[in-house]
């Protein structure tokens, strides 16, 4: 019985070592410096209010965060962008013209995908207890284009199902959902989305 104690003890210790090893500092895979000055169109949505500035704005702190002084100009809506060039939606030719109004040699879009809300009302027979939550399935698609030739030169998707929040109920039997604050409603939401998409812009760490 001691012998197999001593060595169950030996393989958690060696288990241990080995999963203890010394951390080592990936950089990113990307590096952005050379793609200065770098343009970023406010991210197209599936829904209204201030969900794409949100996640636009959330897409743009994750991938400097790791890269330094990157100089990085907020062009604005894509409506906006197009309309100042004369074009009716973004293609070789609209990437090139919006390189040459703004001086930028990189092009970063989006677009937010939200599915309707999902309300998931549970009734505690014994007590009475009610409880509610909602949920909603999400994707965000990015890339990064060269306003020289028009080519995209990075993309990336990620999808995630998660709860929302600013739920309630109305009169004890209506479900409301509040999306007028996008942070409380959608911010755990967008924050996975986007750590996920930016893992090539940013630090990661592995085990040696």
């Amino acid at each position: 019985m001691t012998k197999i104690f001593n060595l169950t003890i030996a393989v958690v210790l060696l288990a241990m070592a080995l999963g203890c090893g010394r951390k080592v500092m990936v950089p990113p895979r990307i590096d952005l410096k050379p793609h200065e000055v770098i343009g970023i169109i406010e991210f197209e949505s599936s829904n209204e209010g201030k969900l794409a500035s949100l996640a636009t704005r959330r897409f743009m702190n994750a991938i400097r965060r790791d890269q330094g002084m990157v100089r990085i100009v907020e062009l604005g809506a894509e409506a906006e962008v197009l309309k100042e060039i004369g074009r009716d939606r973004l293609d070789q030719a609209a990437f090139k013209a919006i390189g040459e109004k703004h001086d930028v040699s990189t092009i970063f879009t989006g677009e937010l995908i939200v599915s309707e809300v999902r309300p998931n009302i549970s009734l505690g027979l014994l007590f009475g207890h009610m409880s509610f939550s909602a949920e909603v399935d999400a994707t965000l698609a990015a890339q990064m284009v060269e306003t020289s030739s028009g080519a995209s030169v990075w993309s990336e998707s990620a999808d995630a199902t998660r709860e929302v929040g600013n739920v309630s109920l109305f009169g004890g039997k209506y479900f409301v959902f509040d999306a007028e604050d996008p942070e409380k409603a959608y911010g755990k939401l967008v924050d996975a989305l986007v750590e996920e998409t930016t893992v090539d812009f940013r630090v990661t760490w592995r085990r040696e």
